[in-house]
Protein backbone atom coordinates (compact mmCIF):
# COMPACT_ATOMS: atom_id res chain seq x y z
CA UNK A 1 0.00 0.00 0.00
CA UNK A 2 2.98 2.19 0.41
CA UNK A 3 4.09 1.92 -2.75
CA UNK A 4 0.94 1.88 -4.98
CA UNK A 5 0.15 5.36 -5.34
CA UNK A 6 4.11 5.79 -6.75
CA UNK A 7 2.75 4.44 -10.07
CA UNK A 8 1.50 7.52 -10.72
CA UNK A 9 4.89 8.48 -11.51
CA UNK A 10 4.18 6.84 -14.79
CA UNK A 11 3.51 9.95 -17.44
CA UNK A 12 0.73 8.07 -19.34
CA UNK A 13 -1.33 6.73 -16.46
CA UNK A 14 -1.83 10.00 -14.55
CA UNK A 15 -2.12 11.83 -18.01
CA UNK A 16 -4.87 9.58 -18.78
CA UNK A 17 -6.27 8.67 -15.20
CA UNK A 18 -5.51 11.47 -13.15
CA UNK A 19 -5.57 14.38 -15.04
CA UNK A 20 -5.47 16.89 -12.28
CA UNK A 21 -2.22 15.57 -10.21
CA UNK A 22 -0.69 15.34 -14.16
CA UNK A 23 -1.12 18.79 -13.83
CA UNK A 24 -3.50 19.10 -17.05
CA UNK A 25 -5.24 22.55 -17.23
CA UNK A 26 -7.28 24.72 -19.61
CA UNK A 27 -6.23 23.94 -22.72
CA UNK A 28 -4.87 27.76 -23.68
CA UNK A 29 -2.33 27.57 -20.64
CA UNK A 30 0.84 25.94 -19.90
CA UNK A 31 1.98 25.95 -16.52
CA UNK A 32 5.63 26.89 -15.55
CA UNK A 33 7.24 25.52 -12.61
CA UNK A 34 10.30 25.24 -11.07
CA UNK A 35 12.16 22.50 -8.43
CA UNK A 36 14.57 22.12 -5.77
CA UNK A 37 15.49 25.97 -4.86
CA UNK A 38 15.45 28.57 -3.45
CA UNK A 39 18.69 29.06 -4.01
CA UNK A 40 20.62 32.37 -4.00
CA UNK A 41 23.44 30.66 -6.65
CA UNK A 42 20.96 30.35 -9.36
CA UNK A 43 17.20 31.35 -8.39
CA UNK A 44 18.08 35.31 -8.58
CA UNK A 45 18.94 34.19 -12.49
CA UNK A 46 15.46 33.22 -13.15
CA UNK A 47 13.77 35.37 -11.39
CA UNK A 48 15.65 37.95 -13.34
CA UNK A 49 14.82 36.20 -16.99
CA UNK A 50 11.21 35.66 -15.82
CA UNK A 51 10.83 39.25 -14.94
CA UNK A 52 12.75 40.34 -18.41
CA UNK A 53 9.71 37.93 -20.37
CA UNK A 54 7.10 39.41 -18.48
CA UNK A 55 6.34 35.45 -17.11
CA UNK A 56 5.49 33.92 -13.67
CA UNK A 57 5.43 30.66 -12.58
CA UNK A 58 5.09 28.56 -9.22
CA UNK A 59 8.48 27.41 -7.59
CA UNK A 60 8.11 24.17 -5.73
CA UNK A 61 10.55 25.13 -2.50
CA UNK A 62 12.32 22.67 -0.52
CA UNK A 63 11.57 23.84 3.31
CA UNK A 64 14.98 23.12 4.77
CA UNK A 65 16.42 25.58 1.73
CA UNK A 66 13.51 28.10 2.57
CA UNK A 67 14.25 27.92 6.09
CA UNK A 68 18.43 28.74 5.07
CA UNK A 69 17.13 31.16 3.01
CA UNK A 70 14.14 33.45 4.03
CA UNK A 71 14.79 36.25 2.09
CA UNK A 72 14.69 34.88 -1.20
CA UNK A 73 12.11 32.59 -0.02
CA UNK A 74 10.04 35.91 0.15
CA UNK A 75 11.53 38.02 -2.93
CA UNK A 76 10.18 34.78 -4.86
CA UNK A 77 6.79 35.67 -3.84
CA UNK A 78 7.23 39.55 -3.76
CA UNK A 79 8.24 39.35 -7.52
CA UNK A 80 4.62 37.81 -8.39
CA UNK A 81 5.38 34.07 -8.09
CA UNK A 82 3.75 31.32 -6.53
CA UNK A 83 5.24 29.26 -4.02
CA UNK A 84 4.63 24.98 -3.50
CA UNK A 85 6.11 22.70 -1.22
CA UNK A 86 8.72 20.05 -2.39
CA UNK A 87 9.01 18.34 0.87
CA UNK A 88 11.84 19.68 3.65
CA UNK A 89 14.66 17.89 2.21
CA UNK A 90 14.85 15.84 -1.29
CA UNK A 91 14.92 12.25 0.13
CA UNK A 92 13.64 9.09 -1.46
CA UNK A 93 10.92 7.76 -0.17
CA UNK A 94 11.30 3.76 -0.18
CA UNK A 95 10.65 3.12 3.20
CA UNK A 96 7.03 4.03 5.02
CA UNK A 97 7.46 7.00 7.67
CA UNK A 98 3.80 8.82 7.57
CA UNK A 99 4.36 10.35 10.71
CA UNK A 100 7.59 11.60 9.61
CA UNK A 101 6.07 12.90 5.95
CA UNK A 102 3.38 14.38 8.01
CA UNK A 103 6.28 16.46 10.01
CA UNK A 104 8.25 17.57 7.36
CA UNK A 105 5.64 18.57 5.08
CA UNK A 106 4.11 20.38 7.65
CA UNK A 107 7.51 21.95 8.76
CA UNK A 108 8.28 23.03 5.37
CA UNK A 109 4.28 24.61 4.89
CA UNK A 110 5.12 26.62 7.87
CA UNK A 111 8.44 28.02 6.99
CA UNK A 112 6.89 28.62 3.23
CA UNK A 113 3.77 30.71 5.28
CA UNK A 114 6.33 32.69 7.47
CA UNK A 115 8.79 33.52 4.99
CA UNK A 116 5.81 35.04 2.57
CA UNK A 117 2.68 35.53 4.84
CA UNK A 118 0.89 33.18 2.13
CA UNK A 119 -0.45 29.78 2.30
CA UNK A 120 0.92 27.22 -0.55
CA UNK A 121 -1.39 25.42 -2.26
CA UNK A 122 0.55 22.79 -4.43
CA UNK A 123 2.80 19.68 -3.47
CA UNK A 124 5.24 17.99 -5.57
CA UNK A 125 7.37 15.03 -3.51
CA UNK A 126 10.90 15.03 -4.65
CA UNK A 127 11.50 12.75 -7.67
CA UNK A 128 8.18 12.97 -8.26
CA UNK A 129 7.46 9.85 -5.97
CA UNK A 130 3.77 9.68 -4.86
CA UNK A 131 3.91 6.85 -1.92
CA UNK A 132 0.77 6.54 0.14
CA UNK A 133 2.33 8.57 3.18
CA UNK A 134 3.66 11.59 1.16
CA UNK A 135 0.08 11.77 -0.45
CA UNK A 136 -1.79 11.39 3.06
CA UNK A 137 -0.02 14.46 4.41
CA UNK A 138 -0.36 16.58 1.51
CA UNK A 139 -4.11 15.95 2.00
CA UNK A 140 -4.03 16.37 5.71
CA UNK A 141 -1.94 19.78 5.45
CA UNK A 142 -4.81 20.78 2.40
CA UNK A 143 -2.05 20.67 -0.18
CA UNK A 144 -3.07 19.45 -3.51
CA UNK A 145 -0.39 17.06 -5.49
CA UNK A 146 0.41 17.87 -9.01
CA UNK A 147 3.32 16.37 -10.87
CA UNK A 148 4.00 17.33 -14.54
CA UNK A 149 3.28 16.80 -18.18
CA UNK A 150 6.87 17.61 -20.03
CA UNK A 151 9.86 17.73 -18.38
CA UNK A 152 13.38 19.05 -19.53
CA UNK A 153 15.72 16.59 -17.67
CA UNK A 154 17.94 19.34 -17.32
CA UNK A 155 19.19 17.39 -14.42
CA UNK A 156 21.84 15.89 -16.00
CA UNK A 157 25.55 17.27 -16.65
CA UNK A 158 25.46 16.89 -20.09
CA UNK A 159 22.19 19.31 -20.48
CA UNK A 160 22.24 21.90 -22.88
CA UNK A 161 19.76 24.70 -23.68
CA UNK A 162 18.59 22.91 -26.70
CA UNK A 163 18.36 19.55 -25.15
CA UNK A 164 15.76 20.92 -22.56
CA UNK A 165 14.02 23.06 -25.45
CA UNK A 166 13.71 19.97 -27.61
CA UNK A 167 12.94 17.35 -24.73
CA UNK A 168 9.98 19.68 -23.43
CA UNK A 169 8.58 19.81 -27.27
CA UNK A 170 8.47 16.31 -27.36
CA UNK A 171 5.80 16.16 -24.73
CA UNK A 172 4.13 19.88 -24.56
CA UNK A 173 0.72 20.74 -25.63
CA UNK A 174 -1.87 22.90 -24.41
CA UNK A 175 -2.92 22.51 -21.11
CA UNK A 176 0.29 21.13 -19.84
CA UNK A 177 2.82 21.60 -16.84
CA UNK A 178 6.12 22.08 -17.41
CA UNK A 179 8.81 21.27 -15.14
CA UNK A 180 12.38 22.47 -15.00
CA UNK A 181 14.74 23.37 -12.12
CA UNK A 182 16.16 26.65 -10.86
CA UNK A 183 18.96 25.00 -8.83
CA UNK A 184 21.23 22.38 -8.87
CA UNK A 185 21.04 21.70 -5.22
CA UNK A 186 19.64 18.14 -5.71
CA UNK A 187 21.23 17.70 -9.43
CA UNK A 188 24.64 17.71 -11.25
CA UNK A 189 26.65 20.79 -10.66
CA UNK A 190 25.80 23.73 -13.05
CA UNK A 191 23.06 22.18 -14.81
CA UNK A 192 20.83 24.52 -14.34
CA UNK A 193 22.52 26.92 -17.15
CA UNK A 194 20.76 24.54 -19.25
CA UNK A 195 17.14 25.51 -17.71
CA UNK A 196 18.03 28.89 -18.17
CA UNK A 197 19.49 29.19 -21.32
CA UNK A 198 16.20 26.78 -22.26
CA UNK A 199 13.64 29.37 -20.86
CA UNK A 200 13.27 32.04 -23.22
CA UNK A 201 12.63 30.03 -26.47
CA UNK A 202 10.36 27.71 -24.30
CA UNK A 203 7.97 30.76 -23.46
CA UNK A 204 8.21 32.56 -26.52
CA UNK A 205 7.40 29.15 -28.67
CA UNK A 206 4.12 28.76 -26.18
CA UNK A 207 3.06 32.29 -26.92
CA UNK A 208 3.56 31.70 -30.28
CA UNK A 209 1.52 29.22 -30.67
CA UNK A 210 -1.43 30.52 -29.03
CA UNK A 211 -0.48 29.43 -24.86
CA UNK A 212 -0.70 31.86 -21.99
CA UNK A 213 2.44 30.85 -19.72
CA UNK A 214 1.88 31.31 -16.01
CA UNK A 215 1.11 29.62 -12.56
CA UNK A 216 -0.45 26.89 -11.04
CA UNK A 217 -3.22 28.86 -10.02
CA UNK A 218 -4.42 30.34 -13.12
CA UNK A 219 -4.03 27.11 -15.03
CA UNK A 220 -7.34 25.69 -13.61
CA UNK A 221 -5.61 22.46 -12.99
CA UNK A 222 -8.32 19.09 -12.98
CA UNK A 223 -11.29 21.90 -14.54
CA UNK A 224 -10.08 20.78 -18.18
CA UNK A 225 -9.31 17.67 -20.55
CA UNK A 226 -5.95 17.66 -22.61
CA UNK A 227 -7.33 19.47 -25.66
CA UNK A 228 -6.64 23.26 -27.36
CA UNK A 229 -4.31 23.69 -30.50
CA UNK A 230 -2.48 20.91 -32.05
CA UNK A 231 1.02 19.76 -30.85
CA UNK A 232 3.84 21.58 -32.02
CA UNK A 233 7.49 21.63 -31.35
CA UNK A 234 9.17 25.14 -30.06
CA UNK A 235 11.48 26.54 -32.30
CA UNK A 236 15.22 26.12 -31.74
CA UNK A 237 16.50 27.45 -28.61
CA UNK A 238 18.66 30.24 -28.39
CA UNK A 239 21.99 30.37 -27.59
CA UNK A 240 22.66 29.61 -23.63
CA UNK A 241 22.44 32.77 -21.62
CA UNK A 242 26.02 33.87 -19.73
CA UNK A 243 26.20 33.79 -16.25
CA UNK A 244 28.86 33.16 -13.66
CA UNK A 245 29.98 29.35 -12.16
CA UNK A 246 27.68 28.17 -9.71
CA UNK A 247 28.51 26.77 -6.23
CA UNK A 248 26.13 24.63 -5.13
CA UNK A 249 26.66 20.87 -3.90
CA UNK A 250 26.13 17.42 -4.32
CA UNK A 251 25.30 15.69 -7.37
CA UNK A 252 21.85 13.40 -7.18
CA UNK A 253 19.37 12.16 -9.95
CA UNK A 254 15.97 14.45 -10.02
CA UNK A 255 13.46 15.94 -10.28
Amino acid sequence: MHIVPAATWLPRLRSVCLPGLAGIGRPDHVALTFDDGPDPATTPFFLDELDRLGARATFFVLGERAARFPDLTREIATRGHELGIHGWTHSRPWLPAPARDLAETGRALRTVHAATGRRPLWYRPPYGILVAGRWAAARRLGLRPVLWTAWGEDWTADATPASVHATVAGDLRGGGTILLHDSDHACAPGCWRAALGALPGLVTACRDTGWQVGPLAEHGVGTARHGGPPRRRPAPTPPPVPTPPSACGAADTCP
